[in-house]
């Protein structure tokens, strides 16, 4: 039995969260203004006599967005217009970019391999359609809404690298600041063109589908795996993959037929006459080159290089950007206690106990709550003072994850609460002792087990200690009482 293997490209769009629209001085809003057509002008709505006017800020995006991306950034390029026939589209074509894009051939790096960009190009949004009770109403504030779309080479061979591809991206863009990405929101739209070819052959020689309609990171995935599934039951069944343009329907979990998939002749491209082309300097893309932000990948090798944190730990704080920033502040908090005296303990340790914390108990009550980190109460100072009260053993960590779970969403003094709370930690060494004596005579069967070579029955007499105590002593000091009285 033949087997067939997948190869994927996608197609990414992504709205630009500029201040104005591509082509006119009208407020960008991002199709999201509550009342309709609020967000329109002569342009918008292809008025007669009404010329367009590049939006640089948006050029810009799209070139820091290349630059990022390793992309060749060309030093010419135009707009075109691409034509076909909607209500959303006033004009009857859009403006976009055919065989002069923005940028060029590029990479992103996907779980250690790079994923080829073949172009990122400038164009604008079309409006809404809305049908209802046979009628369709046409919303035109997202028409004309700065939209950068990324295509790359079919590079990718899984559902799960194409989402992984998807997510790298959206990290990218919120990084620079060129788009929040929000793919539940429409900002960021991605199509997976996806075809089969048998093992041995040209892996493009497959007939390619075009996914469109796909609302997340995880229908990315479902999609893709869908259909490969689908095609490869045609394949195996002697049939032939129809070359088409498919919607993704979530609740169904499958792929439906749209229409047959367009050439770029069917759009009739010829250049945009009321905008001149484009020429870009050295020192222009020189600039935007310095003026880019430290970038994940980057950012993640110095997390691990600076802190000495986990490569695992850098990637989750590193997916959300302000979480980022909520991290190195808390680092920077650590390392002034450390400096200042109010904190015995070990800076590496402290800053890597603070990103486990971050990881696991932090984000557990996020995502809990639905929130993100810059809707905590706790502030980075409070809880590096909540991780160096750990670290030096003032509290101990089921006393740390009570502390955590107030003041994510109440926050206040870490050392108040902890009093309030009676959860400071036992540290005096003979009330300790009396404590493990009691527990002692109280268990002899245990003791005599450890004695007799079973170390499991340390842990019980731990249990019992820690119980007997409240949960306030310090286990390490309890650990060192018990092995040293049981020798």
């Amino acid at each position: 039995m033949a087997i067939y293997k997948a190869t994927i490209g996608m197609e990414i769009h992504c709205e630009l969260k500029t201040n104005s629209k591509m082509f006119s001085v009208v407020t960008n809003g991002l199709g999201d203004e509550g009342t309709p057509n609020s967000s329109i002008d002569t342009v918008t709505t292809a008025q007669p006599g009404s010329l367009p006017v590049p939006n640089e800020k948006a050029i810009r995006y799209v070139q820091m967005a290349g630059l990022a991306l390793e992309c060749e950034i060309a030093r010419v390029s135009k707009f075109d217009r691409k034509h076909y026939f909607y209500p959303d589209l006033p004009k009857g074509y859009q403006i976009s970019q055919y065989d002069q894009p923005l940028c060029g051939k590029g990479f992103v790096m996907v779980d250690g391999e790079n994923i080829g960009i073949t172009r990122i190009h400038m164009e604008e949004d079309t409006g809404k359609n809305t049908h209802l009770d046979g009628s369709t109403f046409v919303d035109l504030n997202r028409a004309g809404v700065p939209l950068m779309e990324l295509v790359s080479e079919p590079d990718l061979t899984t559902g799960a690298q194409a989402r992984a591809f998807c997510q790298k991206l959206q990290q990218t863009f919120r990084y620079l600041g060129i788009s929040d990405a929000d793919i539940e929101k429409g900002q960021m739209r991605c199509e997976v063109n996806l075809s089969l070819y048998e093992e041995g052959d040209d892996p493009l020689s497959g007939t390619k589908v075009e996914v469109k309609n796909i609302g997340s990171f995880r229908s990315v995935e479902r999609a893709a795996n869908y259909e490969i599934a689908r095609q490869t039951e045609i394949l195996e069944e002697g049939g032939t993959i129809m070359q088409e343009t498919r919607g993704w329907d979530d609740d169904a979990g499958k792929t439906v037929s749209q229409r047959s998939k367009e050439n770029a002749n069917d759009y009739r491209y010829f250049p945009e006459p009321d905008i001149p082309p484009m020429t870009f300097s050295d020192d222009y893309i020189d600039n935007l080159k310095r003026a880019l932000p430290e970038l994940p990948d980057a950012k993640a090798a110095r997390f691990e290089q600076e802190y000495g944190i986990r490569a695992e730990n850098a990637q989750v704080i590193l997916s959300d950007q302000l979480m980022a920033t909520y991290f190195e502040q808390t680092a920077s908090e650590l390392a002034d206690k450390k400096a200042s005296g109010e904190m015995s303990g070990d800076t590496t340790k402290a800053i890597n106990l603070a990103a486990n914390y971050l990881v696991s108990e932090v984000q557990k009550h996020l995502t809990a709550a639905h929130m993100t980190i810059d809707k905590v109460k706790m502030t980075a100072e409070n809880f590096a003072e909540v991780i160096s009260m750990t670290i030096d053993g003032t509290i101990n960590s089921s006393a740390t994850q009570a502390l955590i779970e107030e003041m994510v969403f109440k926050g206040g003094d870490p050392s108040h609460i902890a009093e309030k709370k009676d959860l400071i930690q036992e540290n005096d060494t003979g009330a300790l002792e009396a404590i493990v004596d009691e527990v002692l005579a109280a268990n002899e069967a245990s003791v005599a087990d450890y004695k007799a070579g079973k170390e499991n029955a340390i842990k019980y007499l731990m249990g019992q200690t820690m119980k007997l105590s409240g949960g306030k002593a310090n286990p390490q000091a309890v650990m060192e009482l018990l092995k040293e009285k049981l020798s």
